[in-house]
């Protein structure tokens, strides 16, 4: 098995709750959401993130305004509508119960009971 195809279906899992969690802190700019997903340490490539966008505009999560540019074309800048910010907290739900849930099972508690946890009657 190959942890590079795991580590980045792993991230794939993420990325959609990832998106819009840069775009709900505020108005963004496709390269902005590339920096500081980079930032993060997670690589996200242009040829990635314009479908997903697209997807999720269509899926009416996502709204747009073109912004003039005095350095080349107009630019899109995304927001979440409401039915983006109602999806957004239901991704949040999930991403916590998944977290706790994954933080359960992968952490052990070296307790003094764990070792004598035995009936002596």
């Amino acid at each position: 098995m190959n942890i590079d195809n795991t580590a980045s279906q792993m991230r794939k899992g993420v990325l959609e709750f990832c998106i819009l969690s840069v775009i709900k802190q505020g108005e963004a700019y496709p390269s902005d959401i590339i920096d500081k997903m980079k930032a993060a340490n997670f690589n996200l490539l242009e040829g990635t993130l314009y479908p997903l966008l697209t997807r999720l505009k269509n899926a009416e999560f996502l709204t747009y305004r073109w912004v003039e540019s005095n350095s080349g074309p107009p630019r899109k800048y995304f927001s979440l509508t409401e039915k983006g910010a109602a999806f957004y907290k239901e991704l949040e739900a999930t991403w916590n119960e998944l977290a706790n849930a994954v933080k359960a099972v992968t952490t052990t508690e070296e307790t003094s009971t764990d070792h004598n946890n035995f009936n002596t009657q």
